[in-house]
């Protein structure tokens, strides 16, 4: 990974901590604080924050913590001038140098109203950081990227990319546009559940959201998937391959084949189906020997 080395091979995936910084349905309590720190303490080398979070719901993390990466995963480009998001990340880098990351990303046709070309407006907010008046290095944003010209930007104007809702097979195809070198850090989504039909009622409920994203369906559709896998709520073969449904050695497994396939590293979002329960510490805590120490 070179400079990426200190991300380590396993990050956290999470929304909690950037829906909380903003107020939006959670409040924030030491109890955030006390969980990005034990997050670092397992042995997680990266939190990174869902939500469309801007570069400030990262200071309060990177505050809680000594050594822990903090990535957004990702920001909304539509929603954050590129000149004042290089200059709050400017801001951020020294407070806390070499600690943070900004993914980027395009968001959907659905969420932002003037959506529009996204890859010219993808390469243009990337000039657009380029010449900030403190510009954002290359190598210090990954990309949101999924199909092959969003990857080929990520190579050639970002240090990498950060796939989100895909499988070993596409992270495969993915490190051979990036080649050796950029970062490629996929989402990989986990269900810690022995009990086959509630994993998968549990999937199927947090998948609902993406099959009516065209940018996720699109993806799906090219990566062999089919419309009836697209169907209510998501076939079997589709949430058995887009999801980790198990326990702590099937995830360890499908890591493997995620880091096999050309990943540098994995941001792990654990689905609980549990809306009292925004930060699964206990799954965080029964996955660290399985994924870090194992």
């Amino acid at each position: 990974m070179g400079q990426y080395d200190r991300l380590g091979r396993i990050g956290i995936w999470n929304s909690a901590w950037s829906r909380a910084a903003r107020g939006e349905g959670l409040t924030w309590t030491p109890a955030y604080e006390e969980a990005a720190a034990e997050v670092e303490a397992l042995g997680y080398g990266a939190v990174w924050l869902g939500s469309s979070p801007g570069v400030e719901a990262a200071e309060p993390v990177l505050k809680a913590t000594e050594r822990l990466t903090v990535a957004t995963g990702i920001l909304n480009i539509w929603n954050h001038d590129a000149s004042d998001v290089a200059a709050r990340r400017a801001a951020v880098e020294r407070a806390h140098p070499g600690r943070f990351l900004l993914g980027l990303g395009v968001s959907h046709s659905r969420a932002v109203e003037r959506y529009a070309k996204p890859y010219s407006a993808m390469r243009d907010y990337l000039t657009g950081l380029d010449e900030a008046p403190e510009p954002v290095p290359a190598d210090r944003r990954v990309l949101a990227a999924l199909g092959p010209k969003m990857l080929e930007l990520s190579r050639d104007r970002a240090g990498g990319a950060h796939p989100y809702l895909v499988t070993p097979e596409h992270t495969a195809k993915a490190r051979a546009i990036l080649g050796e070198g950029p970062l490629l850090a996929p989402e990989v989504k986990v269900v810690l559940d022995t009990d086959l039909d509630a994993a998968r009622g549990k999937a199927r409920e947090h998948l609902a959201l993406y099959l009516a994203l065209s940018n996720y369906t699109s993806n799906l559709l090219r990566s062999g998937f089919t419309e009836e896998d697209l169907a209510g709520g998501g076939s079997d073969r589709l949430l058995d391959a887009v999801f980790v449904l198990g326990d702590e050695a099937a995830v360890a497994a499908r890591a493997a084949e995620f880091l096999a396939a050309g990943a540098d590293h994995l941001a792990v979002q654990v689905i609980n189906g549990d809306p009292a329960r925004p930060l699964p510490l206990e799954e965080w805590r029964r996955l660290a020997p399985a994924l870090i120490t194992g």
